[in-house]
């Protein structure tokens, strides 16, 4: 049987129209295009492999486990780069994991999603890295739709013995008009789709959190709960229906913070296995990653594209009152994406406006610190020892200074 991916636009497009009103420059517009990489069901099962270094052809969320970091390649698999020399970090090998976007790690087992299944892979020696289980259809809603492009570009293919492994994304120049005639005529429905001992950490936009002897992955509606006891062979146990255009989880103590499109979730894990709603938050529609500090938890809302909102900007939220959350503050940003804390120290992501490093002390009135321009952000790990962060397919590394954080060091990716 045949299916078909549906087309989605944004008419939100970067429509760079020539300034001498050349009437045949303005009848397009340049769009971010996404294609479909399609892959044999066969070949899909067994594609979990370990590679040379690779050149990173998208970079996205960044972990941190032991002397290792490991930077996902979107919908392809995981950098694996040697950090025992922070001012020298060395690439050593790419596993190909295709359809993944997370990992977390523990005690040296890395778990990793691969669409809808689970891999679990033994990097005790990280020179023979091993894959030990893989659980099969336990994460529903794995594809990962692009919606941040201005066109997804269907096609067919036999879903009986293909599958949607990811996306090529291309910028391409469109003529306007037929963009717009092509929004309207698509019938195809798009599926909505502190830390412990041994435990590594991920960066503000994990989907992906280790608490204890439980791992936990959201998608866009659930909480997929796994036991974690027997590191090499998880149990499966009931998910959580958590709402609608869940994207990130962070958690503090015997909380989850779901971070969503549409607002944050609080989680009481008192029950680790069944995590049971405390109370919401909710804003407009945008784009959210989460972190919490103390009494507050400070959201990054990215609009634009197919965020949903206009406005961009830094919202703190006050959890003094866990079951009553209060927006306390806002501050503008321009594309916020990651965010980090430190001590008083607020490390935000801020897309191509660069890193933004605030003193928190006092939220009412953020103290500027750093502001890193010139380069792009996405992520961001505020470690006890330096600061990773990484972006447009580069790896920075900054150690802690008094008046905030100096460049250590950064490695290209390509």
């Amino acid at each position: 049987m045949k299916k078909k991916i549906r087309v989605l636009l944004s008419i939100t497009a970067l429509a760079f129209v020539a300034c001498d009103n050349n009437e045949d420059d303005s009848d397009y517009a340049e769009y971010q295009v996404a294609r479909p990489i399609i892959m044999s069901k066969a070949d899909f099962a067994a594609s979990v492999e370990v590679v040379p270094p690779q050149p990173i052809d998208e970079s996205g969320k960044v972990y941190a486990y032991d002397d290792y970091i490991f930077i996902n390649d979107k919908s392809k698999g995981v950098h694996v780069i040697d950090n025992a020399n922070p001012a020298q970090p060395i690439r050593i090998a790419f596993i190909e994991i295709p359809g993944n976007v997370d990992i977390s790690v523990k005690n040296n087992y890395l778990y990793a999603d691969s669409l809808s299944d689970l891999v679990v892979l033994d990097i005790s020696d990280i020179n023979n890295i091993q894959q030990v289980n893989r659980m099969v259809d336990v994460l529903p809603e794995g594809i990962v739709y692009p919606f941040e492009v201005d066109i997804i570009e269907y096609e067919s293919y036999d879903y009986e013995n293909e599958v949607l492994v990811g996306w090529e994304i291309q910028t391409e120049r469109r003529l306007i008009e037929e963009v717009e005639q092509q929004r309207f005529i698509d019938d195809f429905a798009l599926a909505e789709t502190a830390s412990d001992s041994g435990t590594g950490e991920g960066g503000s936009l994990a989907r992906f959190k280790i608490v204890g002897e439980y791992l936990y992955a959201v998608d866009s509606h659930n909480i997929n709960v796994f036991g974690i006891s027997d590191l090499a062979n998880p149990q499966d146990l009931d998910d959580v229906f958590a709402g609608f255009d869940i994207e990130t989880i962070f958690n503090r103590g015997n909380h989850l913070f779901l971070g969503s499109m549409r607002g944050m979730y609080i989680y009481d894990i008192t029950n680790p296995a069944l995590p049971t709603l405390v109370s919401e938050f909710q804003h407009g529609t945008a784009c959210d990653p989460v972190v919490v500090d103390g009494d507050y938890a400070y959201v990054t809302l990215r609009g634009g594209n197919n965020c949903g909102a206009t406005e961009s900007g830094l919202y703190i939220v006050d959890i003094s009152t866990i079951e009553a959350p209060e927006l306390a503050i806002t501050y503008p940003m321009d594309e916020p994406y990651g965010l980090g804390i430190r001590d008083n120290q607020l490390f935000i992501c801020d897309g191509a406006s660069g890193l933004k490093v605030y003193d928190k002390t006092n939220i009412n009135e953020l103290t500027p610190l750093n502001h890193f321009k010139d380069i792009v952000t996405f992520d961001v790990i505020p470690l006890e020892s330096h600061l990773i962060m990484v972006g447009d397919e580069v790896l920075y590394q900054y150690e802690y200074v008094e008046d905030g954080i100096r460049l250590l060091s950064q490695i290209g990716l390509n």
